[in-house]
């Protein structure tokens, strides 16, 4: 056994539904502005600009229902609802035809995010980490394994306190699941253990300490936090 000089941080994991296993995470990536509504409310060009990426520690997850503390030094705390891939078999240079046989399975997931912090950055082009990848900005409902889900199409919403906050459907992504993982295995090596945020529809706001989210993807499963 290694003779770590401090103890090892513990696996970072999203449970798996019907079972007792654990899908362990190596690192969290995020799609921008995949979606065109969202594009245009952030004040961007909605057309299939090539797909960027930020990411997130794998520390960040918020799992199994459990509750999400409101951060530090921020006033504009907002939801943004995803579709989350896992990777199950890794690869470089994947090809698209190829690209779902790389997933092991699908959940639903929320990006939480600084917004003012972000905006902060962006107005001085200076890195997004502290609006995106901060402690507990990562809730995760359980995985589902793949099997024959079809990620191009069903209906995704989030609800804040029993109230539709953001409604829209995956057919609405402007670059597809598999796109999107061809061209990150084009930038990165993809590894088994890695998820991938696919992007948030339109009607991102902020939420408050109290709050309940509650995040659906049709055909994949749920998320549901409370801001504490």
């Amino acid at each position: 056994m290694p003779n770590y000089v401090i103890a090892p941080p513990p696996v970072a994991a999203v449970p798996v539904q019907g079972s007792d296993s654990l899908f362990p995470v190596r690192r969290i990536f995020c799609v921008g502005r995949n979606y065109a509504e969202h594009a245009i409310e952030m004040g961007s060009d909605p057309t299939r600009e090539p797909p960027f990426y930020f990411t997130k520690p794998a520390d960040a997850l918020v799992v199994g229902g459990a509750d999400t503390p409101y951060p530090t030094k921020t006033k504009d705390l907002h939801h943004e609802m995803e579709l989350v891939v896992a990777i199950g078999v890794g690869g470089s240079n994947i090809p698209v035809a190829e690209a779902l046989k790389h997933v092991w399975g699908y959940c639903a997931g929320l990006d939480m995010t600084r917004r003012d912090l972000q905006g902060e950055a962006k107005k001085t082009g200076r890195p997004w980490d502290m609006g995106k990848a901060f402690d507990h900005s990562a809730p995760m409902g359980a995985i589902m394994p793949a099997g024959g889900f079809d990620p191009s199409k069903g209906r995704i919403e989030l609800k804040v306190n029993g109230v539709v906050r953001q409604s829209s459907d995956l057919s609405k992504l402007i670059w597809s699941v598999p796109e999107v993982i061809a061209n990150l295995s084009e930038l990165v090596e993809l590894a088994p253990g890695d998820l991938i945020m696919t992007g948030t529809p339109e009607n991102v706001a902020a939420v408050v300490r109290g709050d309940l989210l509650e995040g659906h993807v049709e055909g994949v499963g749920t998320v549901v936090t409370r801001i504490v």
